[in-house]
């Protein structure tokens, strides 16, 4: 009998030793899975599988359909004509589009003309810049025209928004969403933000506007509300949705589902605790399902749609798990058909039963690389903050995880800085890409994250340096309580606001850790004030401008949660990447952060990538970015 367990316990061994950890070359394999929609017929669905390939420094994208009751996929080469196309009228007559048109003389050889050869840029307010790119005079808008047929010549499409100096679709991420046609196709939805300049960069502003066909005329939809409104849709029954946000220079406000029924505005999530992320209305138009976040995942949700009725709107959460649920396509019978991922696994296609409340996973894209692999183990954890809240923290824990020995241990510090902290699936911070290296991750929900409650949210608003630095200090220090954290071992790592959180906990720390890494983080909030391109965000979070010396909150901000006010206690090694084109978060933070490093005599290091953004894209550069970060842990912690 001893003998046989023996074996089996040998055996066991073998296979696990034979299991491969993900690598980064592994991550930059795996395809990315995304949906163009459920065909025609409602019996298959169409989808994208993109690929990086690290040896052309791009990706390659191939296209299937699957059944919607699941099956074998099939590869196909032309997708037009297998979905319905959104931007063909519903009398089938006319197709909206859009494209960049020149309405400003920006360039000095457009101001100029004899000068050809100058390329000087010559700007009258802000906007000069947005996200990546500078400002040349053009903007996005929407055309509308005949849908070609063979043979036949048509009218050159129309601008609906002539000379105008605005963008639709919006810069720098908007896309068709932008824009749709009324159920009765005389008119097009789209969504703008009407203001120019430096009035564009101060405001959210964005509004609903309707072109009629006929009349050649635009008319603002959403006139009464300063914050965003986006996402227009049309219910099967013809009641325009789309989703708002309240108060003018707040990105992260409270995301609500907004119906026009009869002429009457209906909030149908203003009783519920929570922001909308995207929206989908039933078949038969009786309810709305829709994404949003929920205690570190993101879920589906159900709202009925009451009408002019006595019936009480109730939300209801439909799928739970350790998972997100990133999108919604649509329905099939029952069926909803979404993406889903979670910390160990990248986006795949998954059908859910409404009724029998079932899954069913579609697509198995990565499937056969994850055999392969031992993967990392992710354990809820709930932490008593120093205001006496309980916070959610999630551990993930190494490969073939062993609670007799000691691992060096990562806090991760989300960025955001109001965003979700759930069971996302990064291409560059992996969680269980870092945890395969030999690191415990320790991910708390702080203050500023979504799917905690609206206060608990907007808690992180103007006190960027305050109670968020706190429950940060209280996850560390919480799991470091266990046997198998190594505290002389403890590392901080995080971009953007996550990025400033390293640059503040280096002032603050205490000795608690023994290395950082900040990616285009914000280190001077006086001269973020001066060179970012979107000043609204500045100008709520932090209460105002830096010289507004009458206003305490402002002056708080710039004094107190400014992390350069505390590079006289920088005594740790601290590695510093920055985006050279990353107009949100410039150059000169991460510049400004190297070189107070380097004066002060800290072991630092610049990892600058020219042509990148905030985000890092190009596959070669990811992996560059993958290399340094896990060379720089080895060489400090």
């Amino acid at each position: 009998m001893r003998k046989i367990f023996f074996i089996i316990v040998s055996t066991m061994s073998i296979a696990a030793s034979a299991q491969q950890i993900l690598s980064p070359e592994t991550l930059w394999k795996l395809g990315r899975v995304s949906v163009l929609g459920i065909s025609k017929d409602k019996k298959s669905i169409v989808y994208k599988v993109s690929t990086p390939s690290i040896e052309e420094n791009k990706s390659n994208s191939k296209f299937y359909t699957i059944p919607v009751t699941g099956g074998k996929a099939t590869e196909v080469q032309e997708t037009k004509g297998l979905i319905a196309d959104k931007n063909i009228s519903p009398n089938g007559n006319y197709m909206l589009s859009s494209q960049e048109v020149k309405v400003n003389k920006v360039l000095g050889k457009d101001i100029y003309p004899n000068l050809d050869k100058s390329n000087a840029q010559v700007y009258n307010g802000l906007d000069y810049r947005h996200w990546d790119t500078w400002n040349d005079g053009t903007v996005n808008h929407v055309f509308y025209g005949g849908i070609p047929a063979d043979n036949v010549r048509l009218a050159a499409p129309i601008d609906i928004m002539k000379d105008e100096p605005f963008d639709s679709p919006q810069k720098p991420f908007g896309g068709d969403e932008d824009y749709i046609w009324s159920p009765d196709s005389k008119n097009i939805i789209y969504v703008s933000k009407k203001k120019f300049g430096t009035d564009y960069a101060i405001s959210t502003n964005t509004d609903l506007y309707e072109y009629n066909l006929e009349t050649k005329t635009t008319k603002n939809l959403t006139e009464a509300n300063k914050g965003y409104d986006t996402n227009p849709q049309f219910s099967p029954t013809g009641n325009l949705t789309w989703l708002q946000m309240k108060r003018d220079g707040y990105e992260a406000d409270k995301n609500d589902i907004i119906v026009r029924f009869k002429g009457m505005d209906m909030n149908l999530t203003a009783n519920w605790d929570g922001s909308v992320e995207s929206f989908n209305w039933s078949a038969d138009g009786k309810k709305v399902y829709f994404t949003a976040a929920v205690d570190g995942t993101k879920q589906v949700f159900e709202v009925n749609f009451p009408g002019l009725t006595r019936i009480a709107v109730i939300v209801n959460q439909v799928t739970k798990g350790d998972f997100d649920v990133s999108d919604i396509i649509g329905f099939s019978g029952d069926n909803l058909i979404v993406t889903r991922n979670d910390m160990n696994h990248a986006a795949e296609v998954y059908s859910y039963n409404l009724k029998k409340k079932t899954w069913l996973q579609l697509t198995k894209v990565n499937d056969e690389t994850y055999s392969k692999l031992a993967l990392p183990k992710y354990e809820r954890r709930y932490v008593t903050t120093t205001d006496g809240k309980k916070m959610l923290v999630w551990v993930i824990l190494p490969p073939n995880f062993d609670k007799t020995k000691k691992y060096p241990t990562l806090l991760y510090c989300q960025g955001g800085p109001q965003s979700p902290l759930t069971q996302s699936y990064s291409f560059r911070w992996n969680f269980s890409l870092m945890a395969s290296q030999g690191y415990v991750i320790v991910a708390p929900n702080r203050r500023g994250m979504y799917g905690h409650g609206q206060e608990w949210n907007e808690q992180i608003s103007k006190d960027w340096g305050g109670q968020v630095m706190d429950d940060y200090l209280s996850a560390i220090d919480d799991v470091s309580k266990e046997s198998y954290v190594d505290k002389a071992r403890l590392g901080a790592v995080g971009a953007s606001y996550g990025g400033y959180s390293v640059f503040y906990l280096a002032g603050i720390h205490n000795n608690r850790f023994k290395t950082f890494i900040s990616h285009c983080g914000v280190f001077n909030l006086e001269s973020m004030y001066g060179t970012t391109e979107e000043v609204f965000f500045n100008n709520w979070d932090h209460g105002g401008a830096y010289w507004e010396k009458d206003n305490a909150a402002a002056q708080k901000a710039y004094t107190k949660f400014n992390p350069i006010t505390m590079v006289d206690k920088w005594n740790t090694p601290i590695l510093i990447i920055q985006g050279g084109k990353d107009y949100r978060v410039p150059i000169g933070q991460g510049q400004e952060a190297f070189q107070a490093a380097q004066l002060r005599g800290v072991k630092s290091r610049f990892l600058l990538f020219p042509d990148e953004n905030h985000w890092v894209l190009k596959p070669q550069n990811a992996q560059v970015w993958q290399s340094e970060f896990f060379k720089w842990l080895k060489e400090t912690l």
